[in-house]
């Protein structure tokens, strides 16, 4: 099983949306641009909304079902480690394996020689094509194995495992190391996936993390040109890795937290062409945003419904931000209080929300907070349910305006 050039990972927190999300892709495919959909939810988000992965299986199956779609498509079992691979061992066709938290975490000793040994050949070689005029040294192996080796180890325990369950080519592997302390820079980059072939691992897509902030539901945040430039170098990386590690063919970067990214779909776009290379970018929550979205504009008991998702988010906002600190940075000072909120009218409530910048009433904090509210959505769960069904055709509207016209149509790569 190989993951097509272009892929786009579909987050739908309650799985009612597939359809809305999928009409977005054909209209990529009309415009001569080949999307694969991905649905992903990870173990955290699970837990959050009470579902189990079984669940996200069979809402993509009725989707694809429902909406005609022809294509094929992946369920991804998102951000997993040892402890909860089994779980999604049935449902799952597509694995990212979360290594951020062993990343600086000693590994055994007999483990990093024989990385060492693998790789030391190519440490003592110039790469320019990506950003080096001279070769990284032993020393820098030495310092990359101490940071790194302990995540490769981790990636290859996954991955044995999934195989234990499933036939090598019945899925797709993804690495991920976006939700670290630091960016990894090309050659990191670069030599960990060479470890992560020497770990025998088939690693189709990588999820590095850049430099600059990809924070939860709002735009890049940092040196625009400092992006572009690690950008294109990553992507030379992955393709001399390829060619020197005997990795997939069809290898290409992830991007987490990809939604909303709207300064950098210019330079994403321009850099993949430029290099014929591919990418696989996660739009998590913007789905679920879009949902309340319409639920606002629909008016009546569906804008006070999401008034009331402020209110609780408001209060809780510390427990909600917990399992996402490292990707979320809310001013709490910024935000509009609760009793402002609620009297809001419903294109007041919309244009704080939706994320249209040009818009002066466009809140990013406020949006932040509501991308994390879900699990208060969770809660309510029949009235919450209840009122996506009243308002079904603004809520599939404003899904599929959003993936089209915000995220794929200026990523536009055919």
């Amino acid at each position: 099983m190989q993951i097509p050039r272009f892929s786009i990972g579909l987050g739908d927190r309650f799985g009612k949306e597939g359809v809305a999300q999928l009409r977005a892709v054909e209209k990529a495919s009309a415009a001569g641009m080949e999307v694969f959909p991905v649905w992903n939810k990870s173990n955290r988000e699970h837990g959050l909304t009470g579902t189990q992965p079984s669940d996200t299986r069979r809402s993509a199956e009725q989707a694809v079902a429902q909406a005609g779609w022809r294509g094929g498509y992946m369920v991804d079992a998102d951000h997993i480690g040892v402890a909860n691979v089994d779980r999604f061992l049935k449902s799952c066709d597509f694995f990212t394996l979360d290594v951020a938290e062993q990343i600086g975490r000693p590994a055994p000793h007999a483990e990093k020689t024989r990385l060492m040994e693998a790789l030391s050949p190519w440490a003592r070689r110039p790469w320019p094509d990506f950003g080096h005029d001279v070769a990284p040294g032993v020393a820098t192996l030495e310092s990359f194995l101490q940071e790194y080796g302990a995540a490769v180890m981790e990636a290859g325990k996954i991955y044995r495992r999934i195989l234990q369950e499933r036939p090598g080519d019945t899925f797709v592997t993804e690495v991920s190391t976006d939700e670290a302390s630091e960016p990894q820079n090309p050659w990191v980059l670069f030599l960990l996936l060479g470890a992560l072939s020497f770990e025998g691992v088939k690693v189709q897509t990588i999820a590095p993390k850049f430099t600059g902030h990809f924070h939860k539901g709002v735009d890049y945040r940092g040196n625009k040109q400092a992006f572009s430039k690690e950008f294109s170098q990553d992507l030379e990386a992955i393709r001399i890795a390829v060619r020197e590690f005997q990795l997939p063919q069809n290898l290409k970067i992830s991007i987490h937290s990809g939604s909303d990214k709207f300064s950098l779909y210019p330079i994403i776009r321009e850099a993949v062409q430029k290099q014929h290379a591919g990418f696989h970018l996660k739009t998590a929550g913007t789905t679920w945003l879009e949902e309340l979205v319409g639920l606002a504009e629909h008016g009546g008991e569906g804008l006070s419904l999401v008034k009331e998702i402020y209110r609780q988010a408001h209060h809780r906002r510390d427990e909600l931000m917990q399992p996402y600190a490292s990707v979320v940075s809310i001013q709490a000072e910024k935000l509009p209080s609760p009793a402002t909120v609620k009297g809001w009218s419903s294109s007041q409530f919309v244009s704080a929300l939706r994320h249209d910048p040009s818009q002066s009433a466009f809140c990013p904090n406020f949006r932040q907070l509501l991308h994390l509210a879900f699990k208060i959505a969770a809660e309510m769960r029949e009235p919450f349910f209840q009122a996506l069904d009243q308002a079904r055709e603004l809520v599939e509207k404003n899904v599929t305006t959003n993936l089209w016209e915000r995220h794929l149509r200026p990523l536009g790569v055919a």
